[in-house]
């Protein structure tokens, strides 16, 4: 499974040129997981894959790379018998109705989710995430993500001053 889940991400996630990151800066390595994620044999590989360091009840991520991972692993917990629920974090609070900037079955206060990310690179993205769901009075200790970029360890130490655990099923170098 691992070794079919990277050979994936090789052959549809990363390309190698000259592209500007969503942190701003430029890279000769992009990683875009979607086409894979959003593959029905990528997301069920990604999702299993996932799942095995998801040691809560809900898992949660910030909308649009998050999606198909919470609603995947979401899935394939429940073929499991494992029960994980799912949460999305919006980047803005709804515009109408309840306002709400955390969609899905939500827990009770204090209820502990792991956050999950496609591509680790700065982890800003995954401690938006983390932020919101903290103010919403939830717990979070661990991001999962499918691939970290290994930025000079940007998002490791972002993780570490967050009170965060980062476990990573790829690290860029995997991929080149």
């Amino acid at each position: 499974m691992k070794e079919e889940l990277l050979k994936l991400l090789k052959d549809n996630a990363y390309k190698k040129g000259e592209y500007t990151l969503s942190s701003g800066k430029t890279s000769e390595h992009y990683v875009n997981c979607k086409p894979v994620t959003l593959s029905g044999r990528g997301l069920t590989l990604v999702s299993l894959s996932l799942l095995m360091y998801v040691d809560t009840g809900y898992v949660a991520g910030l909308t649009l790379g998050a999606d198909p991972l919470v609603s995947g692993v979401s899935l394939v917990s429940a073929l499991d018998s494992k029960m994980v629920n799912g949460l999305i974090v919006r980047k803005e609070a709804k515009g109408h109705g309840t306002q709400a900037w955390i969609e899905g079955p939500l827990p009770k206060e204090g209820t502990q989710i792991t956050v999950l990310e496609d591509v680790i690179t700065t982890g800003g993205s995954a401690i938006q995430a983390v932020k919101r769901l903290r103010d919403a009075g939830y717990e979070v200790k661990r991001v999962v993500s499918i691939v970290d970029r290994q930025e000079n360890g940007e998002a490791h130490t972002a993780m570490k001053l967050a009170g965060l655990e980062l476990i990573s099923l790829y690290k860029l170098k995997d991929l080149i």
